[in-house]
């Protein structure tokens, strides 16, 4: 797995590739901490390239949904839409977060540029 961070358009990126289990979830907490703690309060994660999220990463989702919302902060999930160019994982993180009926948690859009632009509205779940 690869977790890397940036900002864009004020919003802290987290891009995450790969798989998100017990071993790797970890840092993705790891990240969305330090964003914080640099006094970030509006957050992305970008899960486009997951393919594989078991109940711990879904566990650090709502790990960070939870600081997000302590913090008065933002957070919103890019999982793109299917069919779409480069949409790795999105059916199965997709499935994992209704199955597990957290998905209405999250406000998630389909691409990085939607999650930055303040007037975009999120996918409905």
């Amino acid at each position: 797995m690869q977790v890397t961070q940036a900002e864009r358009d004020g919003w802290a990126v987290v891009t995450v590739a790969g798989e998100m289990d017990l071993i790797s979830s970890p840092a993705v907490r790891q990240k969305v901490h330090e964003a914080v703690a640099d006094g970030q309060r509006s957050v992305v994660l970008d899960l486009a390239g997951v393919r594989f999220c078991d109940s711990s990463g879904v566990g650090v989702l709502i790990g960070a949904r939870r600081l997000m919302r302590s913090c008065a902060g933002r957070l919103r999930i890019v999982l793109p839409e299917g069919g779409s160019p480069g949409a790795v994982g999105d059916a199965h993180v997709n499935r994992v977060l209704a199955a597990l009926g957290v998905r209405r948690l999250f406000e998630v859009f389909p691409d990085l540029d939607a999650a930055v632009d303040d007037q975009a509205r999120p996918l409905s779940a």
